[in-house]
């Protein structure tokens, strides 16, 4: 006989914690356990199932089970977490309240965040109290991450469009994420590199000789991960036409082409709109402006840069060719398609809570 499971508790809202959770939930000041927590009450009171949730969240089924019968319990105070085992706290609750609410709200005289040994100096705490109450409320001031929001009028049918091609791609057809990396510096340092040995990383001098330019054309088919590339000495309209002319070569003639661009210039010069009657199965798709990071192909200049080009020496633009080259044939040997996981709609509620955020 199967053993019974722990009942489902139902949970029900007031408009005020409702409003409440919805602010931890979304707001860049609360910490991501919090925020978790947050969404799977929010997700409880429209009445769905512990295995749903879980599936929605990401997290365990008795992650939620237990966060919905602790607020059943204990309502809003029920999120916090509960005091550990140990030697009593030292320090009140006022204090660290002053501190948490002086690093989101005030700086200091002579910088532009608050370092721990200045909070620490000013409230009479050691400097691993105030990093300990950062870390409990997942402050980190001296990080900041760079973001715009898109003045696209057309972003919300740009971003379904493309996140589109990622998690459901037309039948019968290639997509391809398409940019180019321009300026490649051939460098070569003013001294050899010496290899890494125990106890000591790899050594290279912090100078350079510049060895003149290339620019990289790249196409990163979405179902497969392979890559068509080119190399040229720079990317001009008539340069981009010829490395469309060589995708179309390389894609068998019963698929159509997809291809997902960004706003340059070159991608849309008189030219390149002449191309695209003429070769009929093309079809562009562009990222929203300021959207670039939605186009799949930047990840793979990623890997580029970080795992060859970034520690690597050239004397002339044709060894940095070759070494491209043969990075490139390498990767194709074995290729790794980067998955797109995330819907729009997660997108669209993420900006939508992001300019609510700056709107207040």
């Amino acid at each position: 006989m199967g053993r019974a499971g722990r009942p489902t508790v139902e949970i029900t809202l007031s408009d005020e914690e409702r409003d409440t959770l919805r602010r931890w939930a979304r707001r860049h000041s609360s910490s991501q356990a919090l925020a978790l927590r947050s969404r799977i009450v929010l997700a409880c009171a429209e009445g769905k199932s512990n295995t749903a949730i879980a599936q929605e969240l990401g997290c365990n089924q008795v992650t939620v089970s237990k966060w919905r019968h602790r607020f059943a319990a204990d309502r809003l105070e029920g999120l916090g977490d509960a005091p550990r085992p140990g030697a009593a706290r030292k320090i009140g609750d006022d204090v660290v309240e002053a501190i948490v609410v002086e690093t989101l709200e005030t700086t200091p005289k002579n910088a532009t965040h608050w370092s721990t040994r200045g909070l620490a100096a000013k409230h009479g705490v050691s400097r691993q109290t105030v990093s300990q109450i950062w870390r409990a409320f997942g402050l980190k001031p001296w990080r900041q991450e760079e973001f715009k929001v898109s003045p696209d009028p057309d972003l919300v049918e740009k971003i379904r469009d493309i996140v589109g091609l990622y998690m459901n791609p037309p039948v019968a057809a290639a997509v391809f994420a398409v940019d180019e990396k321009p300026q490649i510096q051939a460098l070569n340092r003013s001294a050899p590199i010496l290899p890494m040995l125990p106890t000591t990383p790899q050594r290279a001098t912090h100078d350079y000789e510049r060895n003149g330019t290339l620019d990289l054309f790249a196409a990163l088919e979405i179902a497969t991960g392979k890559v068509i590339t080119d190399l040229r000495p720079s990317h001009t309209s008539a340069e981009f036409i010829k490395f469309l002319n060589k995708i179309n070569r390389e894609v068998p003639a019963e698929l159509d082409v997809h291809v997902i661009l960004d706003n340059l210039s070159t991608h849309k010069t008189p030219a390149v709109q002449q191309w695209l009657p003429r070769h009929k199965r093309f079809h562009f798709h562009f990222t929203p402006t300021y959207g670039s990071w939605m186009n799949l192909v930047e990840r793979w200049f990623s890997a580029l840069t970080t795992k060859k080009l970034q520690h690597s020496a050239h004397r002339s633009v044709r060894a940095l060719a070759a070494d491209i080259r043969n990075w490139v044939k390498t990767w194709n040997e074995d290729p790794r398609p980067f998955v797109w996981h995330k819907p729009a709609d997660e997108i669209l509620e993420r900006l939508a809570g992001y300019c609510a955020t700056i709107n207040e």
